[in-house]
């Protein structure tokens, strides 16, 4: 596997996920004298039905979130404070994404496992999701996520 670490540019990044690929979402945000107000907005910032919401923050120092992938599910991630490096995998390449700017989120479509890392002090990370919650729909093992993946190619 390739592991690249994308450039600013969505012409250079990586193809990872075969069903729909990660890619960094620019999110409109407003300004002006008394501050910032970034807006995300099914239909225009991303493609989906956001149907769940939720946000990790106090991570300790060291620690690694997520090492999963999911069957169906699409989510934008962004780092709303601090930051955190998301590793994408498809079972063919794999890329690292810096977030660490709350009018950028990255996409990350279904049949990609990922896993967040390198968590500065103080960060606070929202996850918009396509899907409630349904444990069923989660790969926690990597060999089941890796056949899987490789089947649909």
């Amino acid at each position: 596997m390739t592991d690249v670490l994308p450039q600013s540019d969505n012409a250079t990044q990586p193809a990872v996920g075969r069903i729909s690929p990660c890619r960094m979402v620019d999110l409109t945000e407003h300004s002006d004298p008394r501050g910032k107000l970034t807006v995300v907005e099914p239909g225009k910032e991303v493609d989906f039905e956001i149907r769940r919401a939720y946000y990790i923050h106090h991570v300790p120092a060291g620690a690694e979130r997520g090492a999963h992938g999911h069957r169906r599910l699409r989510q934008l991630i962004v780092a709303v404070h601090g930051s955190f490096e998301v590793v994408v995998d498809d079972g063919y390449a794999s890329a690292r994404f810096v977030l660490d700017d709350p009018s950028r989120g990255l996409y990350v479509g279904p049949m990609v496992w990922r896993d967040m890392v390198a968590f500065a002090p103080g960060t606070v990370g929202l996850w918009l999701v396509s899907e409630p919650y349904d444990e069923s729909e989660y790969y926690r093992d990597y060999d089941e996520y890796l056949r899987d993946a490789r089947a649909i190619a």
